[in-house]
Protein backbone atom coordinates (compact mmCIF):
# COMPACT_ATOMS: atom_id res chain seq x y z
CA UNK A 1 0.00 0.00 0.00
CA UNK A 2 1.28 3.65 -0.76
CA UNK A 3 1.17 5.57 2.37
CA UNK A 4 -0.67 3.40 4.81
CA UNK A 5 -2.47 4.85 7.74
CA UNK A 6 -4.96 3.20 10.10
CA UNK A 7 -8.75 4.17 8.59
CA UNK A 8 -10.41 4.46 11.69
CA UNK A 9 -9.73 5.08 15.19
CA UNK A 10 -10.47 1.22 16.12
CA UNK A 11 -7.30 0.85 14.06
CA UNK A 12 -8.82 -2.40 12.53
CA UNK A 13 -7.85 -1.85 9.04
CA UNK A 14 -5.37 0.49 6.83
CA UNK A 15 -5.82 3.10 4.48
CA UNK A 16 -4.30 5.70 1.88
CA UNK A 17 -3.36 9.17 3.10
CA UNK A 18 -3.98 9.69 -0.98
CA UNK A 19 -7.35 8.86 -1.97
CA UNK A 20 -6.18 10.06 -5.48
CA UNK A 21 -3.66 7.10 -5.61
CA UNK A 22 -4.60 4.69 -8.39
CA UNK A 23 -3.66 1.36 -8.21
CA UNK A 24 -5.13 -2.09 -6.58
CA UNK A 25 -6.21 -2.46 -3.09
CA UNK A 26 -4.96 -5.53 -0.95
CA UNK A 27 -8.21 -7.05 -0.91
CA UNK A 28 -7.80 -6.67 -4.96
CA UNK A 29 -4.46 -8.59 -4.99
CA UNK A 30 -5.44 -11.00 -2.71
CA UNK A 31 -8.50 -12.31 -4.56
CA UNK A 32 -6.83 -11.67 -7.96
CA UNK A 33 -3.52 -13.93 -7.12
CA UNK A 34 -5.78 -16.76 -4.92
CA UNK A 35 -8.18 -16.87 -8.28
CA UNK A 36 -5.77 -17.40 -10.88
CA UNK A 37 -3.58 -19.53 -8.76
CA UNK A 38 -5.73 -21.97 -7.02
CA UNK A 39 -7.24 -21.91 -10.91
CA UNK A 40 -3.99 -23.41 -11.87
CA UNK A 41 -3.85 -25.98 -8.97
CA UNK A 42 -6.73 -27.57 -9.72
CA UNK A 43 -5.87 -28.14 -13.15
CA UNK A 44 -2.88 -29.72 -12.36
CA UNK A 45 -4.19 -31.71 -9.55
CA UNK A 46 -7.69 -33.32 -10.76
CA UNK A 47 -7.77 -35.84 -7.90
CA UNK A 48 -7.86 -33.05 -5.42
CA UNK A 49 -9.94 -30.99 -7.51
CA UNK A 50 -12.56 -33.77 -7.97
CA UNK A 51 -12.44 -34.37 -3.89
CA UNK A 52 -12.68 -30.89 -2.84
CA UNK A 53 -15.46 -31.15 -5.68
CA UNK A 54 -17.49 -33.39 -3.72
CA UNK A 55 -17.08 -32.28 -0.62
CA UNK A 56 -18.79 -28.89 -1.69
CA UNK A 57 -21.70 -30.98 -3.14
CA UNK A 58 -21.58 -32.81 -0.20
CA UNK A 59 -22.26 -29.74 1.95
CA UNK A 60 -24.91 -28.40 0.08
CA UNK A 61 -27.00 -31.56 0.36
CA UNK A 62 -26.52 -31.98 3.68
CA UNK A 63 -27.65 -27.99 4.19
CA UNK A 64 -30.90 -28.48 1.93
CA UNK A 65 -31.00 -31.50 4.11
CA UNK A 66 -31.01 -29.62 7.43
CA UNK A 67 -33.00 -26.17 6.27
CA UNK A 68 -36.64 -27.84 7.51
CA UNK A 69 -35.49 -29.45 10.32
CA UNK A 70 -32.58 -27.70 12.14
CA UNK A 71 -34.72 -24.48 13.33
CA UNK A 72 -37.07 -27.10 14.95
CA UNK A 73 -34.71 -29.09 16.21
CA UNK A 74 -33.00 -26.47 18.02
CA UNK A 75 -36.32 -25.07 19.26
CA UNK A 76 -37.05 -28.64 21.50
CA UNK A 77 -33.17 -28.18 22.44
CA UNK A 78 -33.53 -25.14 24.02
CA UNK A 79 -36.75 -26.43 25.82
CA UNK A 80 -34.98 -29.43 26.70
CA UNK A 81 -32.19 -27.37 28.28
CA UNK A 82 -34.24 -25.94 30.55
CA UNK A 83 -35.62 -28.75 32.12
CA UNK A 84 -32.83 -31.12 30.79
CA UNK A 85 -32.87 -34.66 33.02
CA UNK A 86 -30.21 -36.37 31.28
CA UNK A 87 -27.99 -33.69 31.93
CA UNK A 88 -26.63 -32.70 35.37
CA UNK A 89 -24.31 -29.90 34.80
CA UNK A 90 -21.51 -28.49 36.59
CA UNK A 91 -20.96 -24.69 37.76
CA UNK A 92 -17.75 -23.69 35.79
CA UNK A 93 -17.56 -24.38 31.83
CA UNK A 94 -14.83 -23.83 29.63
CA UNK A 95 -16.17 -21.24 27.65
CA UNK A 96 -16.98 -18.61 30.84
CA UNK A 97 -15.68 -15.37 30.85
CA UNK A 98 -12.47 -15.56 33.32
CA UNK A 99 -13.02 -12.89 36.30
CA UNK A 100 -10.66 -10.31 37.04
CA UNK A 101 -9.81 -11.22 40.45
CA UNK A 102 -8.69 -14.92 40.76
CA UNK A 103 -8.28 -15.89 36.97
CA UNK A 104 -5.49 -18.24 37.40
CA UNK A 105 -7.74 -20.09 39.73
CA UNK A 106 -10.62 -19.73 37.33
CA UNK A 107 -8.45 -20.60 34.20
CA UNK A 108 -7.09 -23.86 36.07
CA UNK A 109 -10.86 -25.00 36.80
CA UNK A 110 -11.72 -24.60 33.35
CA UNK A 111 -9.11 -27.01 32.03
CA UNK A 112 -10.62 -29.38 34.70
CA UNK A 113 -13.97 -29.03 33.13
CA UNK A 114 -15.21 -32.80 32.67
CA UNK A 115 -18.56 -34.24 31.21
CA UNK A 116 -19.00 -37.78 31.55
CA UNK A 117 -21.19 -39.95 29.13
CA UNK A 118 -22.75 -42.51 30.75
CA UNK A 119 -25.06 -45.30 30.13
CA UNK A 120 -28.41 -45.09 31.50
CA UNK A 121 -29.26 -43.58 35.12
CA UNK A 122 -28.05 -46.30 36.97
CA UNK A 123 -24.69 -46.09 35.63
CA UNK A 124 -24.47 -42.57 36.19
CA UNK A 125 -25.73 -42.10 39.48
CA UNK A 126 -22.53 -43.21 41.43
CA UNK A 127 -20.48 -40.16 38.89
CA UNK A 128 -23.48 -37.87 40.02
CA UNK A 129 -23.35 -38.68 43.65
CA UNK A 130 -18.95 -38.98 43.32
CA UNK A 131 -18.59 -36.24 41.20
CA UNK A 132 -16.99 -32.07 41.59
CA UNK A 133 -19.95 -30.42 41.08
CA UNK A 134 -18.00 -27.23 40.32
CA UNK A 135 -16.15 -29.02 37.17
CA UNK A 136 -17.67 -31.76 36.39
CA UNK A 137 -20.96 -32.67 34.56
CA UNK A 138 -23.13 -35.76 33.65
CA UNK A 139 -24.91 -36.68 30.11
CA UNK A 140 -26.34 -39.97 30.91
CA UNK A 141 -27.88 -41.87 27.56
CA UNK A 142 -31.11 -43.62 27.12
CA UNK A 143 -29.30 -47.16 26.48
CA UNK A 144 -27.29 -47.73 22.92
CA UNK A 145 -27.15 -44.52 20.70
CA UNK A 146 -27.61 -44.60 16.79
CA UNK A 147 -25.55 -45.92 14.59
CA UNK A 148 -24.71 -42.90 12.67
CA UNK A 149 -21.95 -43.99 9.68
CA UNK A 150 -22.55 -43.38 6.66
CA UNK A 151 -25.39 -40.61 7.52
CA UNK A 152 -25.18 -36.61 6.86
CA UNK A 153 -25.42 -34.17 9.81
CA UNK A 154 -28.88 -34.36 9.25
CA UNK A 155 -29.22 -36.71 11.67
CA UNK A 156 -27.63 -34.69 14.61
CA UNK A 157 -31.06 -32.85 14.46
CA UNK A 158 -33.07 -35.93 13.85
CA UNK A 159 -32.21 -37.84 16.38
CA UNK A 160 -33.01 -36.07 20.08
CA UNK A 161 -30.49 -37.57 21.98
CA UNK A 162 -27.72 -36.79 19.50
CA UNK A 163 -28.86 -33.33 19.34
CA UNK A 164 -29.05 -32.75 23.15
CA UNK A 165 -25.72 -33.80 23.33
CA UNK A 166 -24.26 -31.27 20.65
CA UNK A 167 -26.18 -28.85 22.62
CA UNK A 168 -24.67 -29.75 25.94
CA UNK A 169 -21.43 -29.68 24.58
CA UNK A 170 -22.31 -26.48 22.45
CA UNK A 171 -20.56 -27.60 19.23
CA UNK A 172 -23.15 -26.85 16.98
CA UNK A 173 -21.43 -23.42 15.42
CA UNK A 174 -18.04 -25.06 15.72
CA UNK A 175 -15.08 -25.16 18.35
CA UNK A 176 -15.02 -21.82 20.14
CA UNK A 177 -17.97 -22.09 22.56
CA UNK A 178 -17.02 -25.55 23.78
CA UNK A 179 -18.49 -25.84 27.34
CA UNK A 180 -16.23 -28.65 28.38
CA UNK A 181 -12.50 -29.29 28.10
CA UNK A 182 -12.66 -32.68 28.92
CA UNK A 183 -15.38 -35.12 27.29
CA UNK A 184 -14.88 -38.81 28.88
CA UNK A 185 -16.80 -41.61 27.60
CA UNK A 186 -18.01 -43.86 30.86
CA UNK A 187 -19.82 -47.47 29.92
CA UNK A 188 -19.56 -50.62 31.31
CA UNK A 189 -16.97 -53.25 31.15
CA UNK A 190 -18.97 -55.63 29.47
CA UNK A 191 -19.88 -56.18 25.64
CA UNK A 192 -22.95 -53.76 26.04
CA UNK A 193 -20.38 -51.09 27.09
CA UNK A 194 -17.98 -51.28 24.55
CA UNK A 195 -20.81 -51.02 21.89
CA UNK A 196 -22.02 -48.17 23.36
CA UNK A 197 -18.03 -46.47 23.48
CA UNK A 198 -17.51 -47.72 19.53
CA UNK A 199 -20.64 -45.87 18.47
CA UNK A 200 -19.97 -42.73 20.69
CA UNK A 201 -16.44 -42.60 19.05
CA UNK A 202 -18.36 -43.17 15.49
CA UNK A 203 -20.47 -40.10 15.98
CA UNK A 204 -17.56 -37.91 16.82
CA UNK A 205 -14.99 -39.05 13.91
CA UNK A 206 -18.21 -38.65 11.77
CA UNK A 207 -19.23 -35.18 12.74
CA UNK A 208 -16.52 -33.13 15.53
CA UNK A 209 -13.60 -34.91 14.31
CA UNK A 210 -11.64 -31.65 15.79
CA UNK A 211 -12.88 -32.63 19.28
CA UNK A 212 -10.68 -36.11 18.73
CA UNK A 213 -7.82 -34.01 16.82
CA UNK A 214 -7.69 -31.30 19.52
CA UNK A 215 -7.17 -33.85 22.32
CA UNK A 216 -10.41 -33.35 24.39
CA UNK A 217 -12.22 -37.16 23.82
CA UNK A 218 -11.25 -39.84 26.31
CA UNK A 219 -12.04 -43.23 27.64
CA UNK A 220 -12.76 -43.24 31.53
CA UNK A 221 -10.64 -46.88 32.60
CA UNK A 222 -12.49 -48.08 36.08
CA UNK A 223 -11.41 -50.87 38.06
CA UNK A 224 -12.28 -54.27 37.01
CA UNK A 225 -11.97 -55.90 39.94
CA UNK A 226 -11.64 -55.17 44.49
CA UNK A 227 -9.36 -57.51 46.12
CA UNK A 228 -9.78 -57.03 49.95
CA UNK A 229 -9.09 -57.90 53.50
CA UNK A 230 -9.94 -56.68 56.58
CA UNK A 231 -6.64 -54.43 56.38
CA UNK A 232 -6.54 -53.58 53.14
CA UNK A 233 -8.44 -52.77 49.71
CA UNK A 234 -6.53 -53.14 46.16
CA UNK A 235 -8.31 -52.22 43.49
CA UNK A 236 -7.06 -53.94 39.87
CA UNK A 237 -7.59 -52.67 36.24
CA UNK A 238 -6.54 -56.51 34.88
CA UNK A 239 -6.62 -59.75 35.65
CA UNK A 240 -2.13 -59.40 36.20
CA UNK A 241 -2.98 -56.35 38.46
CA UNK A 242 -5.83 -59.29 40.53
CA UNK A 243 -3.22 -61.92 40.28
CA UNK A 244 -0.56 -59.55 42.55
CA UNK A 245 -3.23 -58.68 44.39
CA UNK A 246 -4.25 -61.61 45.63
CA UNK A 247 -0.70 -63.09 45.87
CA UNK A 248 -0.05 -59.77 48.36
CA UNK A 249 -3.11 -60.01 50.19
CA UNK A 250 -2.97 -63.89 50.64
CA UNK A 251 -5.59 -66.06 52.93
CA UNK A 252 -7.99 -65.71 49.90
CA UNK A 253 -8.88 -62.43 50.21
CA UNK A 254 -12.70 -61.39 49.04
CA UNK A 255 -13.03 -60.76 45.17
CA UNK A 256 -15.62 -58.65 43.40
CA UNK A 257 -15.88 -58.39 39.68
CA UNK A 258 -17.09 -55.17 38.64
CA UNK A 259 -19.47 -54.96 35.76
CA UNK A 260 -21.17 -52.17 35.41
CA UNK A 261 -20.51 -48.97 36.83
CA UNK A 262 -23.14 -48.98 39.24
CA UNK A 263 -21.89 -51.63 40.84
CA UNK A 264 -19.50 -49.27 42.39
CA UNK A 265 -20.61 -47.48 45.37
CA UNK A 266 -20.26 -43.31 45.17
CA UNK A 267 -17.71 -43.66 48.28
CA UNK A 268 -15.50 -45.87 45.85
CA UNK A 269 -16.53 -44.12 42.65
CA UNK A 270 -15.10 -40.85 44.12
CA UNK A 271 -11.65 -42.20 43.87
CA UNK A 272 -11.56 -43.12 40.20
CA UNK A 273 -13.10 -39.76 38.86
CA UNK A 274 -10.87 -37.34 41.05
CA UNK A 275 -7.39 -35.78 40.59
CA UNK A 276 -6.14 -39.34 39.74
CA UNK A 277 -8.14 -40.31 37.59
CA UNK A 278 -7.44 -43.20 34.93
CA UNK A 279 -8.25 -42.49 31.18
CA UNK A 280 -7.08 -43.44 27.80
CA UNK A 281 -6.66 -40.34 25.36
CA UNK A 282 -9.04 -40.96 22.03
CA UNK A 283 -6.53 -39.82 19.44
CA UNK A 284 -5.55 -40.78 15.74
CA UNK A 285 -2.47 -42.16 14.90
CA UNK A 286 0.17 -40.18 12.63
CA UNK A 287 -1.16 -40.23 8.92
CA UNK A 288 -4.15 -42.39 10.18
CA UNK A 289 -7.11 -40.58 7.50
CA UNK A 290 -11.11 -40.60 9.61
CA UNK A 291 -13.31 -41.89 6.50
CA UNK A 292 -10.41 -45.06 6.16
CA UNK A 293 -10.77 -45.57 9.29
CA UNK A 294 -14.50 -45.51 9.70
CA UNK A 295 -15.05 -47.64 6.61
CA UNK A 296 -12.59 -50.25 8.34
CA UNK A 297 -14.24 -50.63 11.56
CA UNK A 298 -17.98 -49.58 10.73
CA UNK A 299 -18.40 -50.23 7.03
CA UNK A 300 -19.99 -53.56 5.22
CA UNK A 301 -16.08 -55.19 4.65
CA UNK A 302 -17.41 -57.88 7.53
CA UNK A 303 -14.55 -60.65 6.23
CA UNK A 304 -12.04 -58.19 6.72
CA UNK A 305 -12.77 -57.17 9.97
CA UNK A 306 -13.06 -60.58 11.16
CA UNK A 307 -10.14 -61.48 9.89
CA UNK A 308 -8.43 -58.40 11.85
CA UNK A 309 -10.32 -59.60 14.84
CA UNK A 310 -8.94 -63.02 15.03
CA UNK A 311 -5.65 -62.14 13.98
CA UNK A 312 -5.51 -59.24 17.13
CA UNK A 313 -7.52 -61.45 19.39
CA UNK A 314 -6.43 -60.86 23.03
CA UNK A 315 -8.09 -63.67 25.76
CA UNK A 316 -7.56 -63.07 29.38
CA UNK A 317 -7.49 -66.36 31.26
CA UNK A 318 -7.81 -66.26 35.17
CA UNK A 319 -4.59 -67.50 37.03
CA UNK A 320 -4.67 -70.90 37.11
CA UNK A 321 -5.40 -73.38 40.25
CA UNK A 322 -2.56 -74.49 42.40
CA UNK A 323 -3.09 -78.14 43.00
CA UNK A 324 -1.41 -79.98 45.22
Amino acid sequence: MVEPVFDSQTKTKLGSVNVDIKGPSMRQFFSDFLSKELDNYLHKNPSTAEALKKRIEQSERERKDMAGIKKLANERAKKANLHNKKLRDCRVHLNDESPSKGKEAFVEKQNATTIFITEGDSASGSITKSRNVETQAVFSLRGKPLNCFGLTKKVVYENEEFNLLQHALNIEEGMEGLRFNNIVIATDADVDGMHIRLLLMTFFLQFFPDLVKHNHVYILETPLFRVRNKQETIYCYSEDEKAEAVKKLGSKPEITRFKGLGEISPDEFGQFIGEEMKTTLMGLEAGEHIQDLLDFYMGKNTPDRQEFIINNLKVELDAPVETV
